[in-house]
Order: C-alpha cells, then sequence, then structure tokens
C-alpha cells in the first residue's frame, strides 16, 4: 500500500535522459566551436610541455631551482633540485613535465576567471547569492560527472582533461578572493574615498593589496585541487603522472602506481611551498606598499593645511 501511494504521490524525474538530451543538443550545435576549443588547448598545453621539456632534464632543474630560490628561499630551493632529481631516477621527467604543463594551464585559466568573479560577488550581495550554490555544487559533485560530458563534447586527450581540471579547481579562487576582499576593514576603504579614490583606484590600490594574503591562499588551493585532478587526467588520455597510477589500478600493480603517486608527491610538495613562500611576500608588501599610501597622503594632507 505504502509503495502504491509513494509511486502514486512521488513522480519518477527522469533527469538522466534530460541531461543525456542537453548533451547531445550542445554537442550538434556546438561541434565546431568544441573542436576550435580543443585546438587551442592542445596548442596551450602542447607549448608549455615544449617549453618544460625542451632543454636537458639537469638544465630545467637548474632553471626551476632558480625560480625556486629567488621566490621561496635557499630550503625550498634544495628540496625542488632534490626532489626533481629523484623523479628523473625514477623514469617520471617526461610525465612530470607532462604534468606541471597541464596544472599551470589550468591554474592559469582557473584564476583569470575565478578571481574576477570573486571580485564581483565581493561588490554585489545579489552576484554572491547567485554564485555560492553553483559554487557548492561545482565543490562537490565529483570530478568524473565534469569528466565523463567534456569526453563526450571533446574527445580524448588535454581538452577534456583541462576542463575538468578548471571547473573542480577554481572554487576556492572565487570563494578566497571574496572573503579577502569582505574583509578589508571598512574605515580602511572609506579613508581611501575620502582621499578622492574612485572605486577603481580603491579596488587595485587597496583592496587587492590588502587582502593578497587571502587571495594567494587560493592560488595555493587551486594549485593542489589543480594536482589532485592528475589521475583523471590521466583516465581522459592526457598523459603525465596520472598514467602510471592509472596503468597500475588497471593491472592491479601497486608498484607503478605507488611511483606515479611518488611524482605526484614532489611536484605537489614544490608547488605548495613555493605559493605559501609568495603569499607571504605579498602580504609583507602589500602592508609596505599601503603604509607609504598612507603616510604619502597623510603629509598632502600636512601640506594643504
Amino acid at each position: 500500500m505504502l509503495a502504491f501511494l509513494q509511486s502514486e504521490l512521488v513522480p519518477s524525474i527522469p533527469l538522466a535522459e534530460w541531461t543525456e538530451s542537453a548533451v547531445d543538443w550542445i554537442t550538434d550545435t556546438f561541434d565546431g566551436a568544441f573542436d576550435v576549443l580543443d585546438s587551442v588547448i592542445d596548442v596551450v598545453v602542447g607549448s608549455l610541455e615544449y617549453v618544460l621539456l625542451a632543454p636537458p632534464a639537469l638544465l630545467m632543474v637548474a632553471i626551476l631551482g632558480v625560480i625556486a630560490l629567488l621566490l621561496a628561499g635557499w630550503r625550498v630551493a634544495l628540496f625542488t633540485v632534490l626532489g626533481l632529481v629523484f623523479v628523473i631516477s625514477l623514469n617520471l621527467w617526461e610525465a612530470a613535465m607532462q604534468t606541471l604543463a597541464l596544472v599551470l594551464a589550468a591554474t592559469v585559466v582557473a584564476l583569470l576567471i575565478g578571481i574576477p568573479i570573486g571580485i564581483i560577488a565581493a561588490k554585489s550581495d545579489t552576484v554572491e547569492a547567485i554564485i555560492r550554490p553553483i559554487l557548492d555544487v561545482a565543490q562537490t559533485m565529483p570530478a568524473f560527472v565534469y569528466l565523463v560530458p567534456t569526453v563526450v563534447l571533446l574527445g580524448i586527450g588535454a581538452g577534456p582533461a583541462l576542463i575538468a581540471t578548471v571547473i573542480f579547481a577554481m572554487p576556492p579562487a572565487v570563494r578566497l578572493t571574496l572573503l579577502g576582499i569582505q574583509q578589508v576593514p571598512k574605515d580602511t576603504v572609506e579613508a581611501a574615498h575620502a582621499f578622492g579614490a574612485t572605486s577603481w583606484q580603491t579596488l587595485i590600490k587597496v583592496e587587492l593589496p590588502l587582502s593578497l594574503k587571502t587571495i594567494m591562499a587560493g592560488v595555493n588551493q587551486v594549485i593542489m585541487l589543480s594536482l589532485s585532478m592528475v589521475v583523471i587526467a590521466g583516465l581522459a588520455g592526457a598523459g603525465g603522472l596520472g598514467e602510471p597510477v592509472v596503468t597500475g589500478l588497471s593491472q592491479l600493480d601497486v608498484g607503478i602506481s605507488f611511483v606515479g603517486g611518488v611524482g605526484i608527491v614532489v611536484i605537489a610538495i614544490m608547488l605548495d611551498r613555493i605559493t605559501r613562500a609568495m603569499a607571504t611576500r605579498d602580504r609583507e608588501g602589500s602592508w609596505r606598499i599601503f603604509s607609504r599610501g598612507k603616510d604619502s597622503g597623510t603629509d598632502a594632507t600636512e601640506e594643504k593645511a
């Protein structure tokens, strides 16, 4: 009786059929556009891979070590050099550079989309109310759900891997940019307006510098989430360090999977330490810039007086 009433009172919603129909319509309507998008992604990721793989491996290790030294200090530089040499010893250099190229491309795209959305949401309560549930869905939806339609639309390769990675990794950039700007003291913003700064000047010279620590934490999270999608990218045929993990999974070979996982850990720690050091440096620099701005503003006021 209860089963009968349930079947009568609660209708069955054909969500799967609706979703399949929508994907079919998008595929038929925008097939040419998706081909162009896939080609552009292949060119961008392929170019980054070429830049990283063109020099000899040890030369690129030295270059990355110098970059780490300049951005994060000698300890991170030492770990970068030793970690990458260890990756070479595991015969994972090419896969590691493919993964690094994909992560860098996905991070740049996610930040170019996420940070402006976070700024707009911080300025508009309506946009914030609209964007929050979207971010909740994007963060909680299993990554494989993103992968299936992107593979259908773009085929196998770097294209679906990049798009799925961007969707999965972008929410922290939006959330932490929004949080950082909202945490800027109101009296500081009012003081900027009192000195005649426009809304744009206040954003560029006050709000963004003072929220850089939080925004850089978002950058760090975007990179870490992008790396967590490496195995998913391997399933999409994008190669990289996810490929040995997928191979080990399909063959039940623990050794191959572990080796690929170790390579991912080395890249993850390297990027994490560099971005954390950049966040600290940006925080200190932003406070110095703001302090100089206040001092110059005070001097100007005294001169007028």
